[in-house]
């Protein structure tokens, strides 16, 4: 469920900001709810695939042997107990994520689908989404998914260069990718997402503009632009380490996706979040919950969640991660109802901190309406007002301030990171001036 941005060395650096504007006085109180809070999203991990890719560092596993019969039972159990837990009542999206979730079994999806339309609301048209990649998702798989429920698929294409493509260790080829792209056009018209990778080592900045331009002749309505990130760990990281390949270069993939995104919108996409183009409106609504803090309930080894345990005499926000390693989840899960490895109380800052991060990544940005749900005694013009370093920001065109609310410009999307390392701590200064009477409970 990676969310990147365009500059790594810029992420990095506003990701640590975010960690160092905490609440520091130790008290807790009980958290404005925010917007729908009987309401949800939920993320299924299938942690399993054919293979590792050479820059993957997220909670995978080489599928030998799995015994799907017995993820698909502790998935379907741990899907019933978080949303009991949660008291959720509607499920807006589910999305099927991984590893490589179109090597389960159709079966396992209609199972989990069933699952939660029996615990909670799931309506007809809620959004289902199920990652592929083109050599796990022959048309006649993706046909079978369609009558388990799915009715919108994401496509790791990654590249449109044989070469590129056993860079990265994957496991098609441009053909391969290009054949899946369009059975699965004719299954789920309007429904289909691809991703494009920039950035990659030795790569030029013409011939991706190129991949880019193909992939536009038979593409559907939504693409998805992601730089390619060196994880610690990865084969790819080593390489670059050990000098077998060169570093990327940053400059050159700011010009990639600039001119990138230049493109998608000359072709009718609207760029409505940092990496992500629609356009006939397909954004993706599960992607969507994220970015604006709505709630999301994380199932299966490792997922990650977003929401407000009910029952417990007061009502905090938590951040939750299931346990990374199948078996052992499967062990929890089998004894508990659920395989959380930690939760963590959000605090109201840190609750804050993501709605703007987060928020900030959309080309809405935060309205005030939606602000005052997470914050109602300090308003948007509040923290950001009248503030010599955020007026500069304004006056650069790199960020808007007004009666709609707080949003980037279109040239403020491209480098958000470093915007944010002048916001979040206006954020925080603007916390810690409210006096004692301001906030209850203290």
């Amino acid at each position: 469920m990676a969310l990147p941005g365009v500059r790594a060395g810029a992420r990095a650096a506003a990701t640590k900001m975010v960690q160092r504007c905490r609440r520091v006085d130790g008290t807790e109180r009980s958290q404005s709810p925010g917007p729908g809070t009987q309401r949800a999203a939920l993320y299924v991990h299938w942690p399993y695939c054919e293979k590792r890719c050479s820059y993957c560092k997220f909670n995978k596993y080489i599928s030998r042997g799995v015994e799907e019969a017995a993820m698909r039972s502790c998935l379907v159990t741990e899907a019933q107990t978080l949303l009991q837990l949660s008291g959720v009542q509607r499920v807006e999206s589910v999305f099927f994520g991984g590893g490589t979730p179109s090597l389960a079994s159709p079966h396992t999806v209609a199972a989990v689908l069933e699952a939660v339309a029996q615990a909670t609301y799931l309506p007809t048209h809620s959004e289902v989404t199920l990652e592929a990649n083109p050599t796990s998702a022959p048309g006649s798989r993706l046909a079978a998914f369609r009558a388990a429920g799915v009715n919108r698929l994401s496509i790791g294409l990654q590249s449109l260069d044989d070469t590129e493509l056993q860079l990265l260790g994957r496991t098609h080829s441009a053909s391969d990718a290009l054949q899946t792209l369009a059975e699965a056009r004719s299954l789920f018209p309007g429904r289909v997402s691809v991703d494009l990778m920039l950035g990659l080592p030795t790569q030029q900045v013409g011939p991706w503009l190129g991949q880019l331009q193909e992939l536009l002749c038979h593409c559907d309505d939504h693409i998805s632009l992601y730089q390619l990130s060196l994880e610690r760990g990865t084969a790819l990281f080593a390489q670059v380490q050990q000098g077998a390949l060169p570093a990327p270069d940053p400059e050159l993939a700011a010009e990639m996706y600039q001119e990138g995104r230049a493109i998608l919108r000359e072709a009718g996409f609207r760029q409505y979040e940092v990496s992500n183009f629609a356009r006939n409106g397909a954004l993706s609504t599960h992607n969507w919950t994220y970015w604006h803090c709505g709630q999301y309930l994380g199932i299966g080894p490792g997922a990650h969640g977003r929401f407000m345990p009910q029952g417990a005499g007061r009502y905090v926000r938590e951040a939750r991660i299931q346990t990374l390693e199948p078996n052992n989840w499967m062990k929890e899960v089998m004894l508990f109802g659920h395989g959380t490895r930690k939760h963590t109380p959000l605090g109201e800052l840190e609750l804050l901190e993501e709605v703007l991060a987060m928020g900030l990544r959309t080309d809405v940005g935060i309205t005030h309406q939606h602000w005052q749900q997470f914050e109602p005694q300090l308003t948007l013009w509040d923290v950001f007002g009248a503030r010599k370093e955020v007026d500069m920001l304004l006056e650069q065109g790199l960020l808007l301030l007004d009666h709609r609310g707080l949003r980037c410009s279109w040239e403020g999307l491209a480098v958000l990171d470093s915007l944010l390392l002048t916001l979040l701590p206006r954020l925080q200064e603007a916390w810690q001036q409210r006096t004692p009477s301001s906030v209850p409970g203290r």
